[in-house]
């Protein structure tokens, strides 16, 4: 039977932690100078949890700690390698829990340094080589909760092994970013299994749609058109506020009612059935396929030389 909890699509973040007490954990939010990440920083951070803001823009980040008691801001460009390891190296002791929730949508075709597709190297191998990086961090917490957040949009593409970083096939931006967030959700599947010997839990989850920063590169044209389809297909998109986007990621990560729940895939506060429901709901059979999630760490362990 699928794993639920009292919580569902309404839910907020500070909902799902309510009566959990984190005083003593530590955790890194990466992306949370805007959007869901903000609130779920403040949701953990309001748990009593000590909450590291890992973002790219400094002085957001500084504006957004500032809202936050006893939180604390670290410089990391998810997109640039030697930023993640200079986070991961500045890292001492315990990590109790780490959100890999910063992310880039859809957006035009562009490459790093190494010449990654970089909605590729940002959502999957920034956030992958961090927790890779942090894994000794992570086991001496003893209990120690990964969370990634993927996307809906993962049912739109696998994981194209041939050529993942579109030199041969045409760049679409949608196929880019189902493609890494595909990688997140095989992420969780692979390092539940790798990291249990750990006590490190490893869970994907799709916050839902929310009107945030991250829909940037998308025009209102587009989104209007993903309503429309959905429409068609007899299915009302509702736009979450930032409190409820937030709440799945904040349940994996602290709520005792998943503890020891690992390598699954979650939407609105509970376990996403498999297949594609709708729009926005379910969790296609091509990311939880165990030999891809295999072959993409095998794959980005390589490539990033870890």
């Amino acid at each position: 039977m699928p794993i639920t909890t009292p919580f569902d699509e309404y839910s907020t973040a500070a909902q799902v932690v309510a009566g959990t007490d984190l005083t003593g954990k530590r955790a890194i939010v990466t992306g949370a100078a805007s959007g869901i990440g903000v609130e779920t920083a403040r949701a953990l951070a309001g748990a009593g949890a000590q909450v590291t803001i890992a973002v790219r823009d400094l002085e957001a980040g500084e504006r957004t700690a500032a809202t936050i008691p006893g939180s604390a801001v670290e410089h990391l460009d998810l997109s640039d390698q030697a930023s993640v390891r200079a986070l991961a190296e500045r890292w001492q002791g315990p990590l109790h829990i780490l959100v890999n929730n910063a992310g880039v949508m859809a957006s035009p075709l562009s490459r790093t340094a190494e010449g990654w597709e970089s909605q590729f190297a940002t959502n999957h191998f920034g956030h992958f080589a961090l927790a890779v990086r942090l894994h000794d961090a992570l086991a001496a917490a003893h209990g120690a909760r990964v969370v990634a957040v993927s996307s809906s949009a993962h049912h739109r593409a696998g994981i194209d092994f041939d050529d993942i970083h579109f030199e041969r096939r045409a760049y679409e931006p949608w196929t880019a970013y189902g493609q890494s967030k595909t990688a997140n959700v095989l992420f969780a599947v692979e390092g539940a299994k790798r990291w249990a010997a750990d006590g490190i839990t490893v869970n994907a989850l799709n916050p839902g749609g929310i009107r945030t920063n991250l829909q940037r590169h998308v025009s209102d044209e587009e989104l209007e058109a993903l309503r429309t389809a959905a429409a068609a297909g007899g299915e009302e998109l509702r736009w979450k506020s930032v409190e409820e986007g937030a709440a799945t990621s904040v349940l994996l990560a602290a709520s005792p009612l998943v503890a020891g729940v690992t390598g699954t895939y979650f939407d609105d506060c509970a376990e996403a059935p498999l297949g594609r429901i709708g729009a926005r709901h379910g969790v296609s059979a091509h990311a939880l396929d165990p030999q891809a999630a295999e072959r993409l760490w095998d794959y980005s362990v390589t490539t990033l030389g870890l």
